[in-house]
């Protein structure tokens, strides 16, 4: 190194003093180092670790060893911040991934729940005119798909951050009384509103001699915070890796299916997505968020698939890290069965509320 610099400085341009070469180099060392995109959005690390969203000029910053870039809102934050680095760092984690879905929420800035219910309505009636008057729900958990008749959207709930959810009131072709509550997913894209994903969440079922609508279980995530407003938390909650999971599933997967590689038969799998297991778990050993997923081979009626999810944080990010599949259906004495490639000891994870 001392020699490229002694050259640098031998060959330097005619004009061009020693001073003046060392203040360019100096600026250009600075313009590389600075060019590291900050943690958590140039958000204040401190205040995010207090549950607060504090923006910064970046300024004042810190780098970790592992040359993670650190912003504050003054010196005092760093200063404070720097009494427990490792534990700051994990609080300003999890504070953050609970606004892992920032550019979704600024998105629906530019909608209302009341955009949200007339864009699912209009969807409803277009694709029922195309049909005479049916809409088709897929419904994964039967493999099957129920021809329904539209009333109307009964409500729209709203997770700042996560989309719209607008609950819709159907019943079966033919009779008024089996009534189904359909959950849709929408959140905005390029501009747009987009369903990316509906499921049934109650179903009828006759009871003494009458319908009646029954709830699905487990229920959907976006269940779970009822008329909680997602945002800054004291810690991340199961819904919050649920959702990650589940944005990841819906994206991934075409028409319905998820192309998956078995990773340890290295067989190419064809999954048609079921339901999410709860609890939500955390492991301690580098503080991964996992859970297990319901998959029937599609094409088949019995072969169940339990995959697991792993979710990390990158940037502050949820994002999912890997995919394992946990249980294979093995045919014994002429029936499906689950069978488990692997356990986990219950020392080595927490649940996660």
């Amino acid at each position: 190194m001392r020699r490229h610099f002694c050259t640098l400085f031998k060959d330097r341009p005619r004009g061009i003093s020693r001073v003046a070469l060392l203040a360019m180099l100096v600026l250009a060392f600075s313009a590389v180092t600075s060019a590291a995109e900050p943690e958590f959005g140039g958000l204040c690390a401190m205040g995010l670790a207090n549950h607060q969203l504090i923006k910064t000029n970046c300024k004042i910053n810190w780098t970790s060893r592992d040359s993670r870039l650190f912003c504050f809102s003054n010196d005092s934050a760093k200063a404070e911040f720097l009494k427990s680095t490792d534990e700051n760092i994990q609080k300003a984690t999890d504070s953050y991934a609970t606004a892992e879905a920032e550019d979704t929420a600024k998105e629906m800035e530019k909608f209302t729940s009341d955009d949200a219910q007339a864009f699912v309505d209009k969807l409803i009636r277009d694709r029922s005119a195309r049909n005479g008057g049916i809409f088709v729900v897929d419904d994964p958990v039967t493999d099957t798909s129920v021809p329904v008749v539209y009333n109307k959207v009964d409500f729209t709930r709203t997770l700042a951050g996560y989309g719209f959810f607008p609950d819709v009131i159907f019943h079966a072709k033919g009779d008024a009384a089996q009534q189904y509550l359909v959950d849709f997913w929408v959140v905005p894209r390029n501009g747009e509103l987009t369903v990316l994903e509906t499921r049934i969440y109650e179903s009828p079922i006759r009871e003494g001699g009458k319908w009646q609508a029954i709830e699905r279980q487990p229920q959907p995530w976006w269940w779970i915070p009822a008329s909680e407003h997602a945002g800054i938390a004291d810690q991340t909650s199961s819904w919050q890796v649920m959702s990650a999971m589940d944005r990841y599933i819906a994206t991934a997967s075409e028409q319905g299916i998820l192309s998956l590689k078995d990773d340890k038969t290295g067989e190419k799998l064809a999954l048609r997505f079921l339901d999410l297991h709860q609890p939500v778990r955390r492991l301690k050993q580098n503080d991964q968020f996992f859970a297990c997923t319901d998959f029937r081979k599609a094409g088949t009626k019995d072969q169940f698939y339990d995959v697991d999810f792993w979710i990390g944080t990158k940037n502050g990010k949820m994002s999912v890290t890997d995919v394992k599949v946990h249980k294979v259906p093995v045919l014994i004495n002429g029936h499906y069965v689950q069978m488990s490639r692997y356990h986990f000891d219950p020392k080595t994870f927490d649940i996660v509320p």
